[in-house]
């Protein structure tokens, strides 16, 4: 009888344990249905619509920041002409590889300073990039800028020379990447910055930033594949004519705007009227500042005055890279305006059927942005096409 006992209690421990054991294994996970606030990932997009998805890697949208994790801290076209940038016969800053990564280094009278790490790149570099370092979870802005127009590195646009710290806010990366999660922490007794979670940024500007969140999209389109009617996502085509505009104004409405709310949450379709508050003479300035508030100075243009269906959409594609085809933008222009008539002085010019852009859209110097060049003690202009369309 003792060995019958003592081969239950061997055989009841034994099922005791297989039980805990079996109650201590992960246990699948339901699988969570999407709601039309998922986001599926601009990867996902491609298995689907691989021709847009090849033409928006194309695009400056897509390369609005990027997180700089090799040597090449500049993208596309030639390169910088020097290695660094001179502020006098004293203060140097030399852009040098080490071990972990490209650095903006400052040398005083040859003596090194803190050295600062490349580790985000923001701008398409169509004009420039401006980069960030971090520090623990707050992002900074380097010291240098590199601007395309000249092939230089210059000092960062609002950069008071010399100081090597300024924060890079929620606001930039609004209009620079797809999302970024952010809270406010108290630097001092009267100072506030932000704090990033770097692994919830999305960089670049993606395809559900355009087309809202897509994973009930993708969710429906993969458990119903002979549906070819795009569902739970907006195309640019079935939005209004403000709505339109609207999907645009959320990164082209300038920087004299109060935020409501982060326009992070926009989708298209919204009201931006919910996120910004324009002050007063936003829109209705003679002159809003061609740095960012193209919306704006595309509103002063008579050609959108007079159009009753005229958008960003009507001269852009952003599914395509157009920013260097003047040819392209002019037989746009003259879609419209067939019998435009030119001065026997602009006939003779032979760009007038091939280059609309730099009489009617010339570059005008912004009045926020400025930058300073090496050698130089005043500060350069910069300069981009005003989108307020006119006759010059």
């Amino acid at each position: 009888m003792k060995g019958k006992k003592r081969l239950l209690l061997i055989f009841s421990g034994i099922g005791m344990f297989v039980f805990l054991f079996s109650q201590c294994m992960e246990k699948p996970k339901e699988k969570v249905a999407a709601t039309e606030l998922s986001i599926a990932g601009a990867e996902t997009c491609k298995q689907c619509h691989q021709k847009a998805y090849s033409d928006y890697l194309k695009d400056p949208h897509t390369h609005t920041s990027w997180p700089v994790t090799t040597d090449e801290v500049v993208k596309g076209g030639g390169g910088p002409k020097s290695a660094g940038f001179s502020f006098d016969e004293h203060l140097k800053i030399v852009i040098e590889k080490r071990k972990d990564g490209m650095y903006q280094v400052p040398y005083y009278d040859g003596e090194e300073g803190p050295a600062r790490r490349f580790d985000i790149a923001i701008g398409s570099g169509k004009h420039a990039h401006t980069y960030g370092f971090w520090r623990e979870d707050r992002l900074n802005q380097l010291q240098l800028t590199y601007f395309r127009s000249i092939n230089e590195w210059t000092n960062s646009p609002g950069y008071p020379n010399r100081m090597f710290l300024q924060a890079i806010g929620k606001r930039c990366l609004e209009c620079h990447t797809s999302y970024a999660k952010a809270t406010n922490v108290q630097t001092g007794s009267l100072s506030i910055e932000n704090s990033f979670d770097r692994k919830s940024i999305i960089y670049g500007i993606d395809c559900e930033r355009c087309h809202g969140p897509a994973g009930k999209h993708v969710e429906f389109h993969i458990n119903n594949p002979d549906d070819k009617s795009p569902k739970y996502v907006k195309l640019y085509k079935d939005l209004t004519r403000k709505q339109k505009i609207d999907a645009c104004a959320v990164c082209h409405s300038g920087n004299d705007v109060e935020s409501l709310k982060s326009s992070f949450a926009f989708k298209p379709g919204d009201d931006i009227a919910e996120y910004y508050h324009y002050n007063p003479g936003s829109f209705a300035s003679a002159e809003p500042d061609v740095h960012g508030n193209q919306i704006g100075m595309l509103q002063g243009s008579q050609c959108f005055i007079k159009s009753n269906d005229m958008t960003c959409g009507s001269c852009h594609n952003a599914h395509k890279a157009e920013d260097n085809n003047l040819i392209a933008y002019s037989k746009k222009c003259i879609s419209c305006h067939p019998t435009a008539k030119h001065s026997k002085k602009t006939l003779g010019n032979a760009m007038v059927n091939t280059n609309c852009i730099n009489c009617h859209m010339p570059l005008k110097a912004s009045k926020v942005i400025t930058f300073q060049q090496a050698g130089h003690e005043g500060k350069s202009a910069y300069q981009l096409h005003t989108h307020r369309i006119a006759v010059y």
